[in-house]
């Protein structure tokens, strides 16, 4: 009898054995509490303005009607910044998909009731009911020290909302509405294209010393939120290699005046700026940062549905031009693992060094749902052995990154958004913060969506072939947050359970900024049709800090309104303590997703004792480069940059 089992037992062995022998470790409980023990958040709920729309869906196109709860997946969003003038990023620019409003409001905690939480009006420019806010930018567009709001939308292009020069408090009337491309309204109507915008950032492209701006649409232009529509509207034509998204564009910095009045004008650059396969993805995630050290932003466009794209700034002042690069496959690389080639579902993307080399890392946020649709996220370590090898191989169309979230413990996580790498308790280590979760309901739709997504292109690429996505179906709904650490044997944990992180709520964007100067970064989050939230750190024994705000040199300006100073997008800065430990960071133009961190360089120094040496290198207005080595005191500085650096 055991002679006719024996091969049963056998397989039986084998297969347990390869299992021991993958499975990855896991942090036992009194480790994650040692972890745990450095970070410490209370979340507090955030002010909103009163409204009569509330909704748990849009109205969409009746081709849309049945998978309404997915095409509604998406516009919560959320920014931390200094917008009213007090030098601390306290203002939150929210976007709420439940009344479809854009709010500025104050962070919870002192100081909150400065002014009352406000819609942004876009009057008299048109927006009507087919078009929804999807995100905001703070930025300071008309260059005249007072941080701006990019608004994206779905429906119509972006708007502007512009500072006024002599505005009395935060109110609506504080900000003047501007279109971001001229010519696109008509007697007082929108005639202009119907972009479907789900991600946006801001850099100095092409080099010149102005920030410039880029678009990128998911949905090609069509009527999505027009319930008054059948049809003129498509899915993706692949589950893994879609080129019929939304364009990208870039909108190039023309020129602007400050006032009562203000004014920004942009002109769209020329479509070859990008490379042809780059144009027509179906994007979600971007970040813009310059990783080769010539101060022009590289720029990662994370796609649902198909290849990321990294494309290498190749640009010259006027004219913005990008080449894309690739990961070469080797043995050890799987296609799916490739920079350019890889087939997952990009959904966001910020840029961190998690090793200090002195280059900077990635981590892509993706479709990782364990017995649902299981791909990974990127954990992107940069093998290049410094910045001129780095640059040598983009310029001969290489991307020196390997995935390392297998080994490093971050490879899944649920159905993952927006990300930011940051040091929440300066310890000198960066952790990752990763919003997540898609819809909330009762009733499971897995199996119809994993029925999709083993069909034919041919079939997808149609709306009507797509399960029922509705007002009450659930997709991922309790996925929570994750909050990675690296844990004692460098790999990392998850510790949202010990942290009071993991609420099984839907959320789409993480704000991060030090809103109350304690030299800690608290952070935001937008959740898509729930309330938002504010999580103040209150880490018990952080580690030393530096928190540069580093803006342009401002040689006058008009009004009476509290300036801010306009940050240098783009900045670099590169932290050396007195063991040789180098950290960099930048000035970021907006990273992720839906979740815009402030302005301010925050670098945590761990034990480091005593001042740190700091090289500073930026573009002035006029485009030119600058570097400059410091000696900096831990702490809050405050610098302003033209051809040298003051302090201010």
């Amino acid at each position: 009898m055991l002679r006719r089992q024996l091969t049963g037992v056998i397989a039986l062995v084998v297969v347990v054995g390869f299992f021991f022998a993958v499975a990855l470790p896991q942090s036992s409980a009194e480790e994650r509490n040692h972890l745990a023990s450095r970070y410490a958040f209370a979340g507090h709920s955030i002010a909103l303005p009163a409204s009569d729309k509330q909704q748990s869906i849009r109205e969409v196109n009746q081709a849309y009607k049945h998978i309404g709860a997915w095409i509604s997946s998406v516009g919560a969003a959320v920014a931390m910044n200094d917008l009213d003038g007090d030098s601390l990023p306290n203002d939150l620019c929210l976007v709420d998909p439940r009344t479809d409003q854009v709010i500025v409001t104050p962070t919870p905690g002192a100081g909150g009731e400065r002014y009352a939480p406000f819609e942004l009006d876009p009057s008299p420019l048109p927006v009507t009911d087919v078009m929804a806010p999807m995100g905001c930018v703070p930025a300071d567009l008309n260059e005249d020290g007072r941080l701006d709001l990019l608004v994206y939308m779905w429906g119509r292009t972006p708007i502007l909302y512009l500072t006024r020069a002599d505005h009395h408090g935060m109110t609506a009337e504080t900000y003047e509405p501007v279109e971001v491309l001229p010519g696109v309204t008509t007697g007082g109507v929108y005639t202009g294209p119907q972009w479907n915008t789900n991600a946006a950032t801001i850099g100095d492209f092409d080099g010149d010393g102005h920030d410039d701006i880029f678009i990128g649409n998911y949905f090609p232009d069509s009527p999505v939120l027009d319930p008054t529509k059948d049809g003129g509207v498509e899915m993706n034509h692949s589950m893994s290699h879609a080129q019929n998204g939304g364009e990208k564009v870039i909108l190039c910095w023309k020129g602007a005046t400050a006032g009562n009045d203000p004014t920004a004008t942009f002109m769209r650059a020329p479509a070859d700026a990008l490379p042809e396969e780059a144009r027509n993805g179906w994007t979600l995630g971007v970040s813009a940062n310059d990783l080769d050290g010539d101060l022009l932003p590289e720029i990662y466009i994370a796609n649902d549905f198909g290849p990321d794209r990294l494309l290498h700034n190749r640009s010259t002042p006027g004219n913005p031009k990008f080449a894309a690069v690739e990961t070469s496959r080797t043995p050890g690389t799987p296609k799916s693992k490739r920079i350019g080639d890889d087939s997952f579902k990009g959904m966001g993307v910020d840029f961190g060094d998690f090793d200090h080399d002195g280059l900077y890392d990635a981590f892509v946020s993706n479709l990782t749902v364990s017995w649902g649709i299981v791909e990974s996220n990127f954990h992107y370590m940069n093998t290049a052995a410094d910045v001129a090898d780095l640059r040598a191989q983009f310029l001969d169309g290489e991307a020196p990154f390997a995935d390392v979230s297998g080994e490093q413990g971050t490879a899944w996580s649920g159905w993952a958004w927006d990300v930011k790498i940051a040091d929440f308790a300066n310890s000198g280590e960066l952790q990752i913060a990763q919003a997540n979760g898609f819809v909330r309901g009762d009733t499971n739709r897995w199996p119809q969506l994993q029925e999709l997504a083993m069909a034919h292109d041919s079939l997808v690429s149609s709306p009507a072939t797509w399960p029922n996505a509705n007002e009450g179906d659930d997709l991922a709904g309790g996925d929570t947050m994750k909050f990675f650490v690296k844990g004692e044997d460098g790999r990392y944990v998850d510790l949202a359970p010990e942290l009071g992180l993991a609420v099984p709520v839907p959320t789409r964007g993480i704000a991060t900024g030090d809103a109350d100067g304690d030299g800690l970064l608290d952070f935001a989050v937008a959740r898509q049709f729930a309330e938002p939230v504010f999580y103040h750190n209150q880490a018990p024994a952080p580690g030393g800090y530096l928190n540069l705000s580093l803006t342009h040199e401002q040689e006058s300006t008009v009004g009476t309104a509290p300036v801010t100073g306009s940050p240098v997008i783009g900045a670099q800065v590169v932290v050396t303590t007195a063991d040789g430990k180098k950290y960099i960071q930048r000035v970021d133009g907006s990273s992720g997703h839906a979740g815009r961190r402030s302005s301010e360089v925050h670098i945590g120094l761990g034990d480091a004792q005593g001042p740190v040496a700091v090289q500073l290198r930026w573009r002035d207005r006029q485009g030119q480069v600058h570097e400059q080595e410091l000696q900096l005191s831990q702490g809050k500085h405050a610098l302003e940059l033209g051809d040298s650096v003051e302090e201010r």
